[in-house]
């Protein structure tokens, strides 16, 4: 693609847009223009654009996105079949275990969830399709990095901000996670994202045999010690992606 093919001002709207996050929901122009690294006039110009397109509400000093964003991300959940193929056997899978599960895919270095059955609030932020979180630390994260080349997946790790006292930040360590993730073919998570929180994940594969999202189960970590994750857990999950793998093309 050449680069006069794009649109300049349509990419700077984007960049706008992806600089509000769960932690910074408010904005400012000036801390909008350092977040999406551009000048303050060009990001006052794509705030007052957004406003006026009911895409941002201004109260005179700060911007927020409104529902009317959601638009652009349920058109791409609309249109992708992984979702409604999944639900049913997360469902299951929920019910039979009494805990809450997971599928999300890879987007740079973070993962989307497209799906979820919550038995219960695992995490203090709400999970839902669309939610995001880092991929580094995550146990579905790390199940989709492993099957990355290795130098693919150092690539997209980026910046690595503690989010507990147990966050893995050193580069080599986490790389070294990622490894034997590939090597067993599940991930482990003890309390990485959230102090209290254990999970492990699995590969979902499609009938090539590529793999094409991840699936998780979390629980409390009063629940179940790290140990006994595999144990209890990973057969289960591997049967449902067993049987996800003959219906994912």
């Amino acid at each position: 693609m050449e680069k006069r093919d794009t649109m300049g001002g349509l990419a700077k709207g984007l960049r706008v847009i992806e600089a509000f996050t769960a932690d910074r929901p408010r904005l400012t122009i000036t801390e909008a223009a350092e977040r999406a690294d551009l000048d303050r006039a060009t990001a006052r110009r794509c705030l007052l654009t957004l406003a006026d397109l009911g895409y941002a509400r201004y109260d005179g000093k700060y911007f927020t996105l409104t529902p009317h964003v959601l638009r652009l991300g349920t058109a791409c959940l609309a249109t992708m079949p992984l979702p409604g193929v999944v639900q049913p056997w997360l469902d299951r899978l929920s019910d039979q275990l009494g805990e809450s599960t997971s599928v999300s895919i890879l987007d740079r270095g973070e993962i989307v969830y497209v799906a979820r059955a919550a038995q219960r609030k695992v995490m203090s932020i709400a999970l839902m399709p669309g939610s995001r979180l880092p991929a580094f630390c995550t146990s579905m994260g790390r199940v989709l990095l492993a099957a990355l080349p290795e130098d693919e997946a150092r690539a997209r790790l980026g910046p690595m901000a503690p989010r507990t006292p147990h966050t893995l930040t050193d580069p080599e360590a986490v790389m070294a996670r990622i490894a034997q993730a590939r090597a067993d073919g599940y991930a482990l998570i003890d309390q990485e994202v959230e102090v209290g929180l254990r999970s492990i994940a699995v590969p979902l594969l499609d009938a090539r045999g590529r793999v094409v999202a991840a699936m998780n189960l979390g629980l409390p970590a009063t629940q179940a010690r790290p140990e006994d994750l595999a144990d209890r857990y990973l057969a289960p999950l591997r049967l449902i992606r067993d049987e996800l793998r003959k219906v994912l093309t």
